[in-house]
């Protein structure tokens, strides 16, 4: 009964026509280039916050693409769409990926040679054209020259790096307010101008100008560690906010984020350079503000590092009198055999400590410096590197390296308070990084036999035995243990014979080793039931310490066990003469008690 729909060729009814695109109008053409270049403005500002340089490039390339296909706009200085503005991300590229595969030479202070890095020397060739034309805005100049100033430090043109930053105003700069990018260029700004400082050499000998200059460095040091500290601590709630929002690609995580050299340079300038000043008070200062700010997982290996270095300062160059907690100043006296040199009290308000109503306070220096090794151990558990696969191998000799000399200091502090229980558990937790090292081995074992652990001393004794059986003192200690608190008497004749099958390789031990033997011999003796037995023992253990007498006849431990060897069996006459009269007492009570 419905009247029939009007159809088209198609089949299709005449008012359901196929939607046609229109053609893009000039509003929305541009309204798309608009949000291209602010997510590449947003991607490149990121890029240079992360040091992620190889995606930097890949970006800039994207954007050089889309530019060629569409035209410029005209007096857009300083924007993404600016052939300089892109010179500059790929000059700031080049040479930090320079830096990166020079990272040795760096850390050694060795020039590099423009003649044989084409990427700095591309980088040069960028950042000199973009300042001779200044066509960018003012603060990318200033960028530039900041750039510029770097790659004159790593040529070796001290004196240039500090004209350059001079030229960009660096000290009038504030850091308020600044991209994330801008505070890491900043911190490297000034750690690498109190460098070049350092190194360049000075003309005016003026006893005055030396001092400034000195002041001049400490300043720049101070302001490049809070400042390192700030951008550290605001690059990690961006890589919070990140993970919070379940951002995913294009943006690095912190466990991807590698502390960049100039960065920890940056960390550690200020308190090294009081510290080799002689500014003990200064340094441990300054070491302790380090510790006392917010965590962030890019500065874990070097707080472990700075944790450390603070143990040393304790108990190397800190007596318990001169002692002063972290929450107090130190005596007036300390401070006046120092320098007033610079302090950057206004950037370190902005820095985040730990804070909290129930914060301990160490008591004396040995007890602050517990508390940090143990912080040390911490991290150096949770970072050790226990793969045996080959490409690991360095990183894995690090990570040992790192965690030997933690456990030394906690050895040495522990030590001296007599704490072989908590020293002993400390050692047990690095069994998992200790794979065929002796000496974490060996530390464990004389630990556990400090504190009492007998049985497990002598188990982790025969494994050093096993990792260095060329070692005489290893079987040595194991033999003194089975003979003294355990009574193994078998065992101990085993430790015993192996230092004597070293032979000559043994030394002066082989006496010991010999004077172990003949006392297990005279304690199995002792044990034994039969006569027989009983007669047949005290003569190997005769003969065995008149062996050792025969190797180290001045060696008094000898003299006295033969001594009452011979009293044992019944030759006073000759033990009487060999002992000398001050023991003769103790022997003729022995014999009276053997009758």
């Amino acid at each position: 009964g419905n009247p029939a729909l009007p159809q088209t060729r198609r089949g299709l009814p005449a008012w359901d026509f196929p939607v046609v695109n229109e053609a893009p109008t000039p509003a929305k053409m541009a309204a798309k280039t608009s949000h291209f270049h602010l997510k590449m403005e947003e991607t490149i500002e990121r890029c240079r916050a992360d040091c992620q340089w190889e995606r930097q490039l890949e970006v800039v390339g994207q954007m050089r693409a889309r530019a060629s296909a569409s035209p410029r706009r005209k007096g857009a200085k300083g924007s993404p769409e600016s052939e300089d503005y892109e010179n500059l991300l790929v000059a700031e590229a080049l040479l930090e990926l320079c830096l990166k595969d020079n990272l040795a030479k760096i850390k050694d202070a060795v020039p590099l040679m423009e003649k044989n890095e084409p990427k700095m020397s591309d980088a040069k060739k960028h950042l000199t054209g973009i300042l001779n034309r200044g066509k960018l805005l003012p603060k990318d100049m200033t960028e530039a020259m900041l750039i510029l100033a770097k790659l004159h430090y790593v040529e070796g043109s001290y004196r240039d790096a500090i004209s350059m930053y001079a030229r960009a105003g660096l000290e009038d700069i504030s850091v308020a307010q600044k991209p994330l990018y801008l505070l890491r260029i900043l911190t490297e700004a000034f750690v690498i101008k109190g460098l070049s400082l350092e190194r360049s050499p000075n003309s005016v000998a003026s006893r005055t100008r030396l001092s400034e200059r000195e002041e001049e460095v400490m300043a720049c040091f101070e302001k490049a560690c809070v400042i390192a500290q700030m951008y550290l601590q605001e690059l990690e709630k961006g890589f919070s906010n990140t993970h919070s929002r379940g951002i995913k690609g294009g943006h690095a995580s912190s466990l991807d984020f590698e502390l960049p050299y100039f960065l920890e340079a940056a960390l550690q300038s200020s308190y090294v350079a009081h510290l080799k000043r002689g500014n003990i008070v200064k340094g441990m200062r300054d070491l302790r503000d380090l510790l006392r700010t917010t965590e962030t997982k890019a500065t874990q290996s070097f707080r472990m590092a700075a944790a450390k270095q603070l143990a040393e300062l304790l108990l190397h160059s800190l007596s318990e009198d001169c002692y002063w907690s972290p929450l107090s100043d130190p005596v007036p006296e300390l401070m006046n055999k120092e320098d007033n040199s610079y302090i950057c009290t206004t950037l370190r308000r902005r820095l985040q400590l730990h804070a909290g109503d129930n914060l301990y306070s160490p008591k004396d220096n040995v007890e602050e410096a517990l508390l940090l090794l143990l912080i040390s151990e911490s991290m150096a558990n949770q970072e050790a590197v226990i793969s045996r696969a080959p490409d690991q191998k360095d990183d894995r000799i690090a990570s040992l390296q790192d965690a030997s000399a933690v456990y030394d200091l906690l050895s040495i502090t522990l030590g001296r308070r007599g704490q072989y229980v908590m020293l002993s558990e400390c050692l047990e937790r690095a069994m998992k990084l200790a794979f065929g090292e002796f000496h974490l081995w060996y530390q464990l074992a004389l630990s556990m036999a400090a504190c009492g652990k007998s049985a497990h001393a002598v188990s982790v004794l025969r494994e050093c035995a096993k990792l260095r059986p060329e070692d005489p003192t290893v079987p040595l200690l194991a033999a003194k243990v089975c003979i003294g608190p355990l009574h193994w008497l078998e065992e101990g004749e085993r430790f015993a014979k192996m230092v004597i099958d070293l032979g000559e390789d043994a030394g002066e031990l082989l006496a010991k080793g010999y004077l172990a033997l003949g006392l297990t011999y005279s304690l199995q003796a002792t044990d034994a039931t039969l006569k027989s037995t009983q007669d047949d023992l005290h003569r190997k253990a005769l003969q065995t310490l008149e062996r050792a007498h025969q190797l180290a006849p001045e060696d008094h431990q000898i003299i006295l066990y033969l001594s009452l060897q011979l009293a044992l069996v019944r030759q006073k006459l000759f033990a009487a003469g060999l002992a000398g009269p001050h023991r003769m007492i103790q022997l003729q009570m022995l014999a009276i008690r053997t009758t």
